[in-house]
């Protein structure tokens, strides 16, 4: 696997730099951000992903680590390949994302091109923990009535009728007061899953 470039940015396009490390040019795809940081002729060092498929092998380069790592998580929820992950970076920093997923804020995940109500609520089910804390400091845990609300929308959202949605999240509550909204929309989902 290829973790890290360092070379001669060779050129730069709006979705692809080339790269060139030991006499190979190598294409890098990678946010906007990530590219307006390069300058052609001068040397850069990223932070890269192989992504192997049957027909191809893509390199996407980012920044910093952290970017790198979240990408790699993002790639593990259904329905998220890397051309969509890479998507999400270029609209939400790592931290953003996380605030994101820790709130189910399914409105800043749908403001992602390619990330419909269905994606975003994957996103958060399925993400959970996995990102780690924010690297920009802790996140103010959400009020009790913000959580109810997100976790209530979320479910609603699958097909459960509202009643049975703060039902299960009042039960939810009570047994894990400190939980944050991931764990409270799984453990709620699972009481909804056992009742049908």
């Amino acid at each position: 696997m290829i973790a890290a470039l360092r070379g001669s940015v060779l050129s730069v396009e709006p979705t692809v730099a080339v790269i060139e490390a030991g006499g190979v040019g190598y294409a890098v795809q990678a946010t906007p951000a990530t590219l307006a940081g390069l300058r052609v002729g001068q040397e850069a060092f990223v932070h890269t992903s192989l992504v192997v498929r049957e027909d191809s092998m893509t390199l996407f380069g980012f920044a910093d680590a952290d970017e790198r790592e979240v990408f790699d998580v993002l790639q593990t929820v259904s329905g998220v390949g890397p051309k969509l992950a890479l998507t999400i970076l270029a609209t939400l920093t790592p931290d953003q994302l996380r605030q994101a997923v820790a709130n189910a804020d399914i409105a800043a995940l749908t403001r992602v091109s390619g990330v419909g109500k269905k994606g975003a609520q994957r996103l958060v089910l399925e993400i959970g923990a996995k990102l780690g804390p924010r690297r920009g400091g802790d996140l103010e845990a959400p009020s009790s009535n913000a959580r109810s609300g997100d976790v209530v929308a979320a479910l609603v959202g699958l097909g459960f009728s509202e009643r049975d949605a703060e039902s299960a999240f009042s039960q939810v509550e009570k047994a894990t007061p400190e939980a944050e909204v991931p764990e409270l929309l799984r453990a709620s989902l699972k009481i909804l899953g056992a009742g049908r």
